[in-house]
């Protein structure tokens, strides 16, 4: 019970494990203390993705907010964790409890909290509830769960949500321009949006993986290249430009090209920063996190538009939204909004711009994308993970330290320590190492200027956390 820990997006545990029902009341409890400091009416959105059990999970959450004092809202379906922040900035809530693990497999649940601005909780309010937990856990009881006669009020946070897409992406563009899209929720949160806003604007839309299934096709829901095969079927069979797809709360998106080439988050993020710019207008700046692709900081200095490099984590990147000193904001593990939106990671809203940047343009993705590289340089970015023994990574902690001057013979220019340790190159590639903190895993990003260098530079992160 001492392991509730909010990380860089809430708490994820394995079900019946260490995300039980006992644990569910110790969290719910903490949250519940958090929002008693906050100004009154209290009152807190509760809501979920399709998972197993989710429907039980909610429902213990309202009687434990419900005994604390605090008034729940249930979402009676899965809904979107975007969608659900929207709800909290709409309704005014002094937050949500959304009970999701996002693209962790079908075994995982979790629970973020949103915070009243709808943004992902910030770690100073996270410290606070998890003090609240071990205070429960010393000396007091846990609030009793109660029912309130008539049952919880809830709401449907599917309408005003659409409405709002319907502001931001050019709707009428992408049924002008004819093409066909199909749309792979993933089993997720993300089923019946996507498609419904499509279709209600006359677009041709062709769904996979359309229904219920908590074990989401025996993998992880997580909207990536090798898991996107049925996507690329139905596309080849529809005749489709292009391919969306969320993950588990649709809070993350995948991209399918016309071809069927999956173009990485790195580059969606890029892409549309120089839409934003070229149709919105929009110079007031662009984030991104110190491990996503530098290919933004070209994009920026052409612009002439002010660059925010943030930690990893998407309420930092929420935090300058809120601020209205971005026009995007994105990270290469596939997290993206824009001005006006939630300060949140938004899956749908990203599929959609990505399909109405398609029609509007009248070029593959894969062609926009050497059209940028002509403009500001080429930028080819990598990630991969390194399990380590306990021993091997409490050597490899104490080598983050130190700031190397040079990576496989390679000279290092300059070190940031934004979050972890990334070496910028001399011909300006980059390699960054992140400590995961919930396993013992070591993230390596690397970037290469050039395709053929890629392998070389990725065997050179490797032996530096091997050697």
């Amino acid at each position: 019970m001492s392991k509730i820990r909010f990380g860089t997006s809430g708490w994820r545990a394995i079900v019946a494990d260490e995300f039980t029902v006992a644990n569910i009341r110790l969290a719910v409890s903490g949250i519940a203390s958090h929002v008693k400091t906050l100004p009154a009416p209290h009152r807190v959105l509760v809501g979920r993705d399709p998972r197993f059990l989710g429907e039980g999970f909610v429902n213990e959450a309202a009687g434990v907010l419900q005994g604390a004092g605090v008034t729940p809202i249930v979402i009676p379906d899965a809904a979107p964790t975007p969608a659900i922040a929207y709800a909290v900035r709409q309704m005014k809530t002094s937050g949500a409890i959304n009970f999701t693990a996002s693209h962790n497999p079908p075994e995982y649940n979790g629970i973020k909290y949103s915070t009243p601005d709808g943004a992902p909780a910030l770690p100073e309010v996270t410290k606070q509830i998890e003090a609240a937990i071990a205070g429960w856990l010393a000396d007091k009881p846990v609030p009793k769960a109660a029912a309130p006669e008539g049952g919880f009020q809830s709401a449907d946070v599917k309408p005003d949500f659409l409405k709002r897409l319907a502001e931001l992406v050019d709707l009428k563009a992408i049924a002008k321009s004819g093409i066909k899209v199909v749309y792979d929720p993933f089993w997720g949160a993300g089923r019946g949006y996507s498609c419904h806003i499509l279709r209600e604007a006359g677009v041709t839309v062709e769904t996979v993986h359309d229904y219920r299934d908590v074990l989401f096709g025996g993998h992880a829901p997580e909207p990536d290249d090798h898991l996107l095969g049925d996507t690329k079927a139905k596309m080849k069979q529809v005749g489709a430009k292009i391919g969306i797809a969320t993950d588990g709360d649709a809070d993350r998106f995948g991209i399918v090209d016309e071809d069927g080439t999956f173009i990485q988050p790195n580059y969606i993020i890029a892409l549309l920063f120089d839409y934003l710019v070229e149709t919105r207008g929009w110079k007031n700046g662009v984030a991104k996190s110190v491990a996503t692709t530098n290919l933004v900081n070209a994009l920026a200095e052409q612009h002439k538009v002010q660059l925010y490099e943030t930690p990893v984590g998407f309420k930092y990147i929420g935090e300058l939204i809120i601020e209205d000193k971005i026009a995007i904001g994105g990270e290469e593990s596939a997290g993206l909004t824009i001005r006006g939106h939630v300060p949140e990671k938004d899956g749908v809203l990203a599929g959609l711009l990505v399909t109405e940047m398609v029609a509007v343009r009248g070029k593959s993705l894969g062609t926009q994308l050497r059209e940028l590289f002509a403009k500001v340089g080429s930028f080819y970015p990598v990630r991969e993970n390194f399990r380590l023994t306990p021993e091997r990574m409490a050597a490899f902690t104490e080598k983050l330290k130190a700031d190397p001057t040079e990576l496989s013979g390679r000279k290092v220019v300059s070190v940031v320590r934004t979050d972890g340790l990334k070496l910028i190159l001399n011909d300006g590639s980059w390699v960054c190492y992140r400590l995961s903190g919930t396993e013992p895993v070591v993230r390596a990003y690397t970037e290469a200027r050039n395709e053929h260098d890629m392998e070389a530079l990725s065997a050179a992160a490797k032996n530096f956390v091997l050697a």
